[in-house]
């Protein structure tokens, strides 16, 4: 009985899970960011991927990545650091960022503009945003280009077919005059 219970309810469940809400539609492009050592080659990007090559030195290849290398935990913090935190503890006054002594709220503000220029600085996808632009730049240049191809493609070919039914009109005996273009019908237009 059990058996039969369980192919209702999978039955039952079909139509939801077929429905459109449910499929992923990937109408965005697709990025691909590769990280290439040395004189390795960069892969082709395809018509549905923008592959993105980061190249850095070999001396680089079995290297811990950068973001790992950096460990905020107290444990990794070196004695120099640990030494400069004691030497500010008893800081107060002006901008010195401490609730003690006439204007110690004056350091905090450039404090935190400090460390957001910090992060801004180590922020990796900051760079990997300029290479994607790059690479969609790239792409733009070569469908301008090949839209030029074809157009100079297009034209080259209306004008091999007025000039073959000039030489068809004078065969069959009609003079073509200078006029006589304007009386041509017009080519037929590319598929």
């Amino acid at each position: 009985m059990r058996p039969l219970v369980l192919a209702l309810a999978f039955s039952a469940l079909a139509p939801f899970t077929a429905s459109p809400a449910f499929a992923q539609v990937a109408d965005e492009e697709k990025v691909n960011l590769v990280i290439v050592y040395g004189e390795d080659q960069c892969p082709e990007s395809t018509a549905d991927m923008i592959t993105v090559c980061a190249r850095k030195s070999e001396g680089e290849r079995y290297r811990i990545p950068e973001t790992l290398r950096e460990s905020i935990s107290p444990q990794n913090e070196a004695w120099t650091n640990r030494v400069k935190a004691y030497e500010t503890v008893t800081a107060t006054g002006t901008m010195s960022c401490s609730p003690v002594g006439v204007g110690g709220w004056t350091g905090c503000s450039g404090r935190l503009i400090d460390q957001a220029y910090a992060e801004k600085r180590a922020d990796p996808g900051i760079r990997a945003g300029e290479l994607i632009a790059a690479e969609r730049e790239k792409r733009l240049a070569k469908i301008d280009t090949e839209a030029a191809e074809t157009q100079a493609d297009v034209e080259q070919q209306e004008e091999q077919i007025l000039a073959r039914r000039k030489l068809e009109q004078q065969a069959s005996g009609n003079p073509v005059t200078s006029g006589a273009d304007s009386e041509l019908p017009p080519p037929p237009k590319p598929n």
